[in-house]
């Protein structure tokens, strides 16, 4: 209990640092991005926010369509993961990010495949 307690602290505080520093740099997708990450298993709701703001204001931010389409898998939203699988190909296609491609293809193939 006491390590679950301490783990819990160490979250709390990276959490605490991570929109310290959004709040000096709020253009910085990575800010956004981190936070989402660290929301992700105890308030996906919360990380949802963040990754659909992420979306929104910086769309040419690769990583966040991997993780966000995953999140709405998580979260039953199969329309808005599919769509957002299909932009993040796109977007890796344009970016020439083969690695991303690859990833985002082979999760997007396995969703379908699971649907």
């Amino acid at each position: 209990m006491e390590q679950i307690k301490i783990v819990s602290q160490m979250n709390s505080q990276r959490l605490s640092l991570l929109l310290e520093y959004l709040k000096n740099d709020p253009n910085d997708p990575f800010n956004l991005y981190a936070i989402a990450t660290e929301y992700r298993t105890n308030s996906p709701e919360k990380a949802q926010q963040y990754y659909e703001q992420l979306l929104e204001q910086h769309p040419e931010y690769l990583p966040t369509y991997y993780h966000c389409a995953n999140l709405y898998i998580e979260l039953d939203r199969d329309d808005e993961a599919e769509s957002t699988f299909k932009k993040g190909i796109q977007l890796a296609r344009a970016q020439g990010n083969s690695l991303a491609l690859r990833e985002l293809q082979n999760a997007y193939n396995e969703f379908l495949f699971d649907d």
